[in-house]
């Protein structure tokens, strides 16, 4: 096997690992919070990290979560001469590192942030259309939550759409985002089951006591 052809299988790997850099956990203590994954929700996404820590820390999650997405899908990119296989799977990797991250016995974030930053590198048409969906939610009915669904639902139609003028993604790329929109959904399973109780909590700056909450 050539270096070429050992650098392009490693990329799952190398995806992985970088997605399971828990940022919010480390933005958290730098800003003096402690462990996130005790106060708020204990997710360690964005939205819980602003409510612990802080909008700044919350703010510096949101982007580097966003940027470890994008990061993986263009690394992929560039060494398998932009192979849509290894692209994807970089995408699929780099999420799962995020929400089941070695470093923290595999129990992550719920990869909002993370998706968004890998379809803005797939297609930034269809991320800015999600990005739309998520923020008329969010200021219609104040759940981040339900943004965060509601984004990720309709990404896979977004995708096949906005891919390019007259052409449908490779069936490679829409069996990926279908794989990375279900498994943003499974991880608001609980969200979902408070919103439809009436019991989800609406996103706020102040620490809540018991783990309830939220979408990043």
């Amino acid at each position: 096997m050539s270096s070429s052809e050992l650098s392009v299988v490693w990329i799952p790997f190398g995806a992985y690992l970088l997605g399971s850099i828990p940022f919010g956990v480390l933005l958290a203590r730098l800003a003096g919070a402690g462990d996130v994954r005790s106060a708020g929700s204990g997710n360690i996404g964005a939205t819980n990290v602003a409510r612990v820590a802080g909008p700044l820390a919350g703010i510096l999650t949101l982007v580097r979560d966003t940027a470890k997405g994008a990061a993986a899908v263009l690394l992929a990119d560039r060494l398998a001469n932009g192979s849509a296989m290894w692209v994807i799977l970089a995408g699929l990797a780099v999420l799962m590192g995020h929400c089941f991250p070695i470093w923290l016995r595999f129990k992550g974030g719920k990869g909002v942030a993370t998706a968004l930053g890998v379809f803005l590198m797939l297609s930034p048409p269809s991320a800015l259309a999600a990005l739309f969906v998520f923020v008329l939610v969010v200021g219609y009915w104040k759940y981040v939550s339900l943004g965060s669904i509601s984004a990720a639902a309709a990404m896979p139609l977004l995708i096949y759409f906005l891919w390019a003028p007259g052409h449908a993604p490779p069936i490679i790329v829409t069996a990926g985002t279908l794989a990375i929109a279900t498994l943003v959904v499974w991880k608001h399973e609980a969200n979902i089951k408070r919103l439809v109780r009436g019991e989800e909590p609406k996103f706020s700056f102040g620490v809540k006591k018991d783990k309830e909450q939220a979408g990043g």
